[in-house]
């Protein structure tokens, strides 16, 4: 086996990144030094990540931000300037986690500096009711921010998947000229395909009802707020608004942990819905769904999803004989261990395996599959439950 000559510039690129990957130690064995903008990204990454005492510039990590406002916010006018968003994203993120920083989140100078993520928006609603009013105001633009660019992202596949699961799930077989669905009613009359006129006389026109007209479906989110669910709650918050907005789905948003607040009033703006969410805490998953069986009219038409890790706290029999009742009486129920873009969190698995024994199924979901989850239920089709591989 043959390997091809590296040239000296490839050689001191490869030693650059290596050193820049392993941070210095002595036995890293690059024998590279940075300088500039390397010893500047490596001080950034070592403030977080390094094991030394003492920095030498260009040389040794060093962890620790210390504990003041002004250097945090230059470390993360730093990072803003070396690295992606994305990047920034999660250094912030293991800031918070590893070096304990969210206290200085209530400070207006901070929230200024900082790159706005889900994330984010979960720690700030950790800390309200520790938020000073002069952070307030700047936490909520923070907030705001991310809820609208997820409105952005969400809102029109979320309607193109819903509005197309209700007109189907409303389909009529003597529609009008202008409800006729011609892709199913052509596919339904094949056989009377007549060659000699290369056309199909269809004999049965299937067509879409006017679902928009009326409320024809009723979906109740029901929501875990403990501290693991953060993101969950967040992006439930921003669905919740957006399925408030069609008129043809009657929605209510629930919100839990021992006790159960019904922010339904608030969804047209989610904002006032997070702000009115309180994370941490216990769990009580059959008090909070028997709220929302109380709330149930029209069970046939009624879509319940439960976003949980299932840790409950409550009286887990009850729990299933209130799911088991929803479901024999019409209510299409599903459970989302995690509406988030981060996989399967850690949840009660034997919770899930009953669930699953009533036909409830529980998963994991994205937000980018939500649209189709619901999609699904409203038209009582199996859902597109991902892989768990």
């Amino acid at each position: 086996m043959t390997t091809e000559p590296v040239d000296a510039d490839t050689a001191q690129e490869r030693l650059r990144r290596w050193r820049l990957v392993l941070g210095g130690d002595p036995a890293d064995g690059t024998g590279h030094t940075l300088s500039g903008q390397d010893a500047a990204m490596d001080g950034a990454l070592g403030a977080l990540y390094g094991k030394g005492d003492k920095p030498r510039a260009g040389r040794d990590r060093s962890a620790g931000l210390g504990a003041s406002a002004p250097a945090v916010a230059r470390w993360l006018g730093d990072i803003r300037t070396y690295f992606p968003s994305s990047v920034v994203r999660v250094m912030q993120r293991d800031a918070i986690d590893r070096l304990g920083l969210a206290t200085l989140l209530l400070e207006p100078e901070m929230l200024e500096a900082v790159e706005a993520d889900v994330h984010l928006v979960g720690t700030l609603l950790s800390l309200n009711k520790a938020m000073p009013e002069t952070t307030r105001e700047t936490a909520r633009a923070v907030v705001r921010k991310v809820v609208d660019d997820l409105e952005k992202r969400l809102d029109t596949r979320t309607r193109a998947a819903l509005t197309g699961a209700l007109d189907r799930s409303a389909r009529i077989s003597r529609p009008r000229h202008h409800d006729i669905d011609w892709n199913r009613t052509i596919a339904a009359n094949l056989k009377h395909y007549l060659p000699e006129y290369r056309t199909v006389v269809p004999e049965r026109l299937v067509g879409y009802g006017r679902a928009s007209r009326s409320v024809r479906k009723e979906v109740v989110l029901c929501v875990d707020q403990s501290g693991s669910m953060a993101a969950s709650v967040v992006y439930a918050s921003v669905f919740g608004a957006v399925l408030a907005s069609m008129r043809s789905i009657d929605t209510r948003l629930v919100v839990f942990d021992t006790a159960v607040a019904d922010l339904t009033d608030r969804l047209d703006d989610p904002v006032d819905v997070l702000f009115g969410t309180q994370l941490g805490g216990g769990t009580d998953i059959n008090r909070a769904l028997a709220y929302c069986q109380s709330q149930i009219t029209r069970p046939m038409e009624t879509v319940v999803v439960l976003i949980s890790d299932l840790y409950e706290g409550g009286i887990r029999d009850e729990m299933l004989k209130r799911v088991a009742a929803m479901k024999a009486a019409g209510v299409q129920f599903v459970t989302l261990l995690a509406l988030s873009d981060e996989g399967a969190p850690a949840y009660d698995r034997e919770h899930a395996a009953a669930l699953a024994a009533l036909d409830a199924p529980a998963f994991a979901c994205t937000p980018d599959l939500f649209p189709e989850v619901m999609a699904a239920a409203i038209e009582k089709r199996p859902f597109p439950i991902p892989d768990a591989g």
